[in-house]
């Protein structure tokens, strides 16, 4: 039986795998000029391949062996990009009020300067939410709704 169950997790790996984790990550051996793991990786963060390629080889400066058994494993881990059409996971985005394809970075087409106003608005959005935190923890209410909860249980 528990051979079974271990089978069945093999199963849903190399299932997903094949799907590329719903986040279209694959190997892109079109692209790519070793295994395509590179070529993959700047389709997943829509980002340049070269990109990527300097950073592995500039990480391979420092880290030799750890670079190489990387990608090692994940021309394992990184099934080939299909041939047809990519089936792929689909996330709701607020900005644009529709679906769009799941993956790192949301904002592929947004200059670097819209992108980084957005991402200083999520900061400040952020850092309000966790000052409201820190003033509700200091607060005596705070105190009071902890006393209220050891009575309840």
């Amino acid at each position: 039986m528990a051979y079974q169950h271990r089978n069945k997790d093999n199963f849903g790996f190399w299932k997903r795998r094949r799907q590329g984790f719903g986040m279209n990550l694959y190997r892109n051996k079109r692209d790519g000029w070793i295994g395509g793991v590179c070529a993959g990786l700047a389709d997943h963060f829509n980002i340049e391949p070269w990109v990527v390629r300097l950073v592995v080889v500039g990480s391979s400066f420092f880290f030799m062996t750890l670079t190489f058994w990387a990608y090692i494993g994940a021309c394992i881990v990184m099934a080939p990009r299909p041939k047809g059409p990519v089936d792929q996971e689909y996330q709701y985005d607020e900005e644009l009020h529709a679906d769009r394809p799941r993956n790192l970075f949301r904002y592929r087409n947004a200059s670097p300067g819209e992108r980084l106003k957005r991402a200083r608005r999520r900061l400040d959005e952020t850092l309000g939410r966790v000052e409201n935190m820190e003033r509700y923890v200091t607060s005596r209410r705070y105190e009071l709704d902890k006393e209220f909860s050891k009575i309840q249980d």
